[in-house]
Parts: C-alpha cells; sequence; structure tokens
C-alpha cells in the first residue's frame, strides 16, 4: 500500500530528468586532492587531503573556519573519509583509523592487526552518534577482491566484519557508505555503480538503487532524501523517496568525493579531487521541489484576560502548572470554546479575546485521573464531542485510571439533567480499558471522524523499541488506531464494530483495529474540508514523521522507524507498508506534536496546510502535500516564539491554537498573521 500510484511516480520521474542538472559553486580552491568533508562543533569545517596519491607522509587534515583553511595535523599517508564524534575527527588512513583531537593531537585509533581480516586500502567512515558506532568500508584491492565494511564499537573497542563477498559475492569495490537509521548501512560499490542496503544484523543485503557509474560519497538531508556523488563522472545524484530512481542534480566536476549535508541543510559540500576545490551544490530535486520559504506567521496569546477557574497554589503553596491538553468546540453553535486539562478538568468559556473571564467547569474528573509530573505522558489525554451532541448530549473521554496500575479508560459521559452546561460524572459509561506495560506511549487523542464512528489512537505500550513488538501484533490494541460505532452495542460490549473496518473476521485480529504499525501518536486530527486523518507520529531514535492514515494502513513500527528500517527485524520499503509522507531528523527535533490541517479565514497563507511543530525544539512548520503528485511540496517554518506545544486545537471557526504548559494560566496561542 505505497502512498502515491505508479503513474504518479513515473510522470514525476519523467519530468525531472527533464530539466537540466546544475554545476556545483566553488567557494574554497588550492586544496590537494580533497577527499573528504565534515563539519565541527561550532561550525568549521574539517577536510582530508591525500596529497599526491600513494606517497606516504604528505596527507593531512585541514581545518577551514571563517573561511580561512589551515592545517590541523599533517603527516598522513592518504586519509580518506572523515567524521565528526566527541570532540575528535575521525578518518581512515589506508589501512588503519586515526583520530585527531581539536587541538591537533593525533593516535592511531584501530591499527590494521585491530580488524578481522588485514585492510588492504580503508575508505570511507560513517558514524552514529548515539551509540558510538563507526562504519568503515575496504575498497580491497580496487579491482574486485578483498572489498568489505567494517563496524567499530567505539565503547567496546570491537570489530566485526558486515560486509564482504561472502555476504554480497558480486561484490567488487565498495567506497561509500551511510547510516540507514542505526540497523542498516547503505554502501556505495563505485565499480558497478550501484547501492546496496545490508542490515547490519545479519548481514542480508538487496541492491537498492543502480546506474551511478562511480558511486562515491552518500549523504542524507534532514527530510529522508539520499544524495550520491559520482568519482568517476563528476555527477550528483539524489533519491528523493525510498524505491525512487536516481536523478541527476549536478554535474560537471572533475572527481567528486565524499559530501556532507551544509550547515543550512539545504546545499551539499562536495570535495572536487583533482580540482583541488571544495564545491556547493543546492539539495533541491527538479521535480520534487520543496517550498520552504517561512511564513508570515506567529503563535500569539490567546484570550489574555483569560482566568482558568481553580488555577492557582496547592495546599504547600506551590504553583501547579496549566496543562492544557486538548481545545475544542461543542459544534453547537454556541461558539464556545472548550479545554481540557492533563490533571482532568474540562473548562469552557465564551470565544471572546477582549472579554474578562472566568472558565466555568464543564466535567472535573481529576480525583479518578492519575497524572505525575514524572510519568507526564500518564493523564486525562483525550476528549471530544459526539457529532449530535446538540441533540444527545454526550461527550467522550480518554484518560489514565488513577484506580488501576498502568490502565488507560475511554469513557462515555453526558450532561446532567438539569444543566445542559455541565456534564455528570456519575453518568460514565466505560467503553474500552486499555491495559499497558509502562507509563509511557499511551497515545489518547480521541474524534470522531466524517463517517460518525469513534478513533481512538494508542501508543505501542511504551519503554523504548517496542520490546513485545505491540505496533506489528493483532491481538493487541496497542500500536494501533481504533474505530468503533458508540451508537450501537453488539457481541456484549458497549459499542458496536463497524463493517468495514479492515480486520473483522479474522482469527485472532482484534476488529477494533483501523491501521496498526504505529509507535506513539501524537496527535491525530481530520481535515475538516477533505475528511483526511492526519497523524503525528513520535520516533525512536533519529525521525519524526506526518502520516496520512488509511483503513487498514500498516505504518511499520517497529520493524521500521519512517522511511527506514529499525531493530535487528528491519525492513525496508514493502508494498503492504505505508510510508510517511514526511520525515524529519532528530537534527531538527526530537518529539513531534501533530496539528491539523488549517480551514480559518483569519490566516490565508494557512489554507490547506497541515501544522505542526517539535516540543523539543521549539519550532513550527505549515505543510503542504499534493494529493495528485503523491508528495509534500511545501513545509514552511512559521516564526518561532519558545513554545513547547503540548497540542493543538481549533475552534468552531476553524481558526488554530497551540496549548502549552504555563506557569501563569496563559497557555493558549493563536495562530495569526505575523503584525
Amino acid at each position: 500500500m505505497k502512498t502515491f500510484a505508479f503513474a504518479a511516480c513515473l510522470a514525476t520521474l519523467l519530468a525531472a530528468n527533464a530539466f537540466a542538472a546544475d554545476t556545483p559553486a566553488s567557494f574554497l580552491t588550492g586544496l590537494t586532492n580533497p577527499e573528504s568533508v565534515c563539519y565541527g562543533p561550532k561550525g568549521e569545517m574539517y577536510v582530508t587531503e591525500i596529497g599526491e596519491p600513494g606517497k606516504d607522509g604528505d596527507g593531512k587534515v585541514t581545518v577551514i573556519r571563517d573561511g580561512k583553511p589551515a592545517q590541523l595535523v599533517g603527516g598522513l599517508d592518504d586519509p580518506k573519509g572523515i567524521v565528526y564524534y566527541k570532540d575528535m575527527v575521525w578518518l581512515t588512513d589506508k589501512t588503519k583509523v586515526i583520530s585527531v583531537d581539536l587541538q591537533g593531537k593525533m593516535k592511531v585509533a584501530y591499527a590494521a592487526d585491530a580488524f578481522p581480516t588485514t585492510p588492504l586500502f580503508l575508505n570511507d567512515i560513517a558514524v552514529d552518534v548515539l551509540n558510538g558506532i563507526l562504519l568503515v568500508t575496504d575498497s580491497g584491492d580496487r579491482m574486485g577482491h578483498g572489498g568489505a565494511v567494517y563496524r567499530i564499537d567505539i565503547r567496546q573497542n570491537k570489530i566485526t566484519t558486515v560486509v564482504s563477498n561472502e555476504t554480497i559475492p558480486e561484490l567488487n569495490m565498495p567506497n561509500g557508505v551511510a547510516f540507514d537509521g542505526a540497523s542498516s548501512l547503505i554502501v556505495a560499490d563505485m565499480n558497478q555503480g550501484c547501492l546496496y542496503r545490508v542490515r547490519i544484523a545479519d548481514k542480508k543485503a538487496e541492491k537498492i538503487a543502480e546506474g551511478m557509474d562511480g558511486a562515491d560519497g552518500l549523504v542524507w538531508d534532514h527530510f529522508g532524501r539520499f544524495f550520491v556523488t559520482s568519482w568517476k563522472t563528476g555527477k550528483v545524484f539524489a533519491i528523493p523517496r525510498p524505491g525512487q530512481k536516481p536523478i541527476l542534480i549536478g554535474e560537471g566536476l572533475k572527481a567528486a568525493a565524499d559530501a556532507c549535508l551544509g550547515s543550512n541543510g539545504k546545499e551539499l559540500i562536495i570535495p572536487d579531487m583533482k580540482s583541488g576545490t571544495l564545491t556547493k551544490l543546492s539539495t533541491t530535486i527538479p521535480g520534487w521541489e520543496v517550498d520552504d520559504k517561512p511564513l508570515a506567521v506567529e503563535t500569539r496569546l490567546a484570550f489574555p484576560n483569560l482566568k482558568f477557574a481553580g488555577f492557582g497554589e496547592d495546599e504547600s503553596g506551590k504553583i501547579v502548572p496549566l496543562r492544557p491538553i486538548v481545545l475544542t468546540h461543542a459544534n453547537d453553535g454556541s461558539n464556545r470554546v472548550f479545554v481540557a486539562t492533563q490533571q482532568g478538568v474540562i473548562h469552557y468559556f465564551k470565544n471572546d479575546d477582549a472579554a474578562a473571564q472566568e472558565t466555568k467547569v464543564f466535567l472535573d474528573i481529576s480525583k479518578k485521573v492519575r497524572y505525575e509530573d514524572k510519568t507526564n505522558e500518564e493523564g486525562c489525554l483525550g476528549f471530544c464531542f459526539h457529532p449530535k451532541f446538540k441533540e444527545n448530549g454526550e461527550i467522550f473521554v480518554f484518560y489514565t485510571d488513577i484506580n488501576a496500575k498502568l490502565t488507560n479508560v475511554v469513557s462515555r459521559f453526558k450532561v446532567k439533567k438539569d444543566d445542559p452546561n455541565s456534564i455528570d460524572p456519575a453518568s460514565e459509561e466505560e467503553l474500552l480499558r486499555i491495559e499497558h506495560p509502562f507509563w509511557n506511549h499511551d497515545g489518547g487523542t480521541v474524534a470522531f471522524g466524517p463517517d460518525g464512528y469513534l478513533y481512538i489512537a494508542l501508543g505501542d505500550g511504551g519503554s523504548g523499541g517496542d520490546p513485545f513488538k505491540n505496533g506489528q501484533k493483532m491481538s493487541t490494541w496497542l500500536g494501533k488506531i481504533l474505530r468503533i460505532d458508540v451508537n450501537t452495542k453488539s457481541d456484549g460490549k458497549p459499542y458496536g464494530i463497524p463493517t468495514d473496518n479492515p480486520f473483522v473476521g479474522k482469527e485472532g485480529f482484534k476488529p477494533e483495529i483501523f491501521a496498526l504499525g504505529l509507535r506513539n501518536v501524537w496527535r491525530f486530527a481530520f481535515d475538516r474540508k477533505t475528511g483526511d486523518l492526519w497523524a503525528g507520529e513520535v520516533g525512536q531514535n533519529l525521525f519524526e514523521e506526518v502520516n496520512l492514515i488509511k483503513n487498514g494502513g500498516n505504518y511499520g513500527w517497529s520493524i521500521r522507524e519512517s522511511l527506514h528500517p529499525f531493530g535487528d527485524e528491519g525492513v525496508s520499503e514493502r508494498d503492504d507498508l505505508i510510508d510517511p509522507i514526511w520525515e524529519y531528523h532528530h537534527d531538527l527535533g526530537k518529539s513531534i506534536t501533530g496539528g491539523g490541517v488549517y480551514r480559518g479565514k483569519d490566516v490565508p497563507e494557512l489554507e490547506g496546510k497541515y501544522v505542526y511543530a517539535d516540543y523539543v525544539t521549539n519550532k513550527f512548520w505549515a505543510l503542504k502535500y499534493d494529493a495528485a503528485q503523491g508528495r509534500v511540496v511545501s513545509n514552511q517554518p512559521l516564526q518561532s516564539t519558545g513554545l513547547s506545544v503540548l497540542s493543538f486545537g481549533e475552534d468552531e471557526q476553524g481558526e488554530m491554537y497551540a496549548l502549552v504548559v504555563s506557569g501563569t494560566g496563559k497557555g493558549i496561542y493563536r495562530l495569526a498573521k505575523t503584525k
């Protein structure tokens, strides 16, 4: 179940190939056979210079600060691949791996006799900074023999062989190498002009791309796009999505060597070895352009004169921060705004920025809800109105039960018979009770779809790495989005199962499951115009993702993290898995807060765009997906105001709000045009 049709892909590729490739622009000259480049901690660049090929002792590492080159260390033989890790640069030099601190002190970290097989020609190097792992290629005799990829565990001081002619019999001359997630690697075979993906745990390999004679340097950008340089032809290729064919984006270099991603994330830094220069090339891919120009949109404090009822000090005199987790409306024409707090109180107030007012309590179940700051993924996590609330007075709440261990509950509540502006706590009807093994990854979003069914997001059960494999296990609700019919009851349950739920009638499958393979959706929302279901999926090690949720869709967790294989059983792209429409690397953010598609009137610049944020880095974006092309066409930053967004919501008019933890009780911000 791929997210875009073959015909659309083919048309895009044909259009892309009609564009002329750019010529990388030189910005530094006078180097002697520069081979590889990386960035240091303060934005400085480190470049290996081979000197005269085959001549020992004239190689060096050059550091470039403010555009000026200076020698960091000399006396090397033929230094090639280079990476930065923990206050050092690590590089290959013929048959050894060398580390150099930032003051130029050098040592041989791994000599030739440390390798399982004596290396012949060590070439490229890659680093997993989270786990302290290096990958090093050996190009062998460069005539098809002795090639390998080694895995070096720095912390355990252990070297193992991952790739050789035993694992890939047709392997000819391995050159560039890159991690694909933490559990797989991609290696370029220069002589064959192809790429292999290899699962490190069992060394299983597959060819994933070809047609790039002289393939050398391999680079990921921050959004899952992959770039390949060719030393033989001086060309640069891009692979915009897994499974796509390489697209030529640059040419005209004499010998394009090991590149790295530029500091702005929008260009490649490429050594042109034979020209002795460093060059720059835009990462824009013809036919796959993504508009990333910032929008003149900001977050602005909403309802500045609003006071939350009960907000203030606890019994010890300590301020209890406001934790607004859901903002919504009743769709009843009243123009009221409803806000649920994570501690279990639902407030409402008039949608009037200028009014000085205090919220009224709609429902207080705080004595039923478990919430503590140290386990802050529990609490009251979801709240929504029945589509016919005006007639039946029903709401639905997702919360962590204080009277049970590690248990979430989805319940129905009804308005009081004598007060339509208040929910009766005693009216609770429990629909689902979900036990989970750990306190984190609870999910918690509940919302009605345009089909009138209730959708419920559940995380994989918590901890890390999905230890019980719940994402792919169909006998559990964990790691899924559920869909139930709250207007009927069947099989002794207080709800019905929609007949078109994808796994109805399958033995061993939970019939409530609508979509699977999800780690921790935070959060999902329906587009009120199209009905599309958008979800922000929080990643594990390296990637955050945006998904369009489909009936029966399998989103890959925990055999994939976003676009990449995950874990010892990780897999590449498969027809039965749906890839995210967008990902971003943890260099940009570490915890996505999913929002929704803007359909209001106050900010026309956002019309039809999916707004989301990162909780850790406080960045905001507006993303546009073109369904006809099957791809994202814009991902534009919004003005950041330093907000760690817990959640987004919208009022009855479709205006969008961001919710944040607040020690002052001012935790609601609206999206607005920048003044």
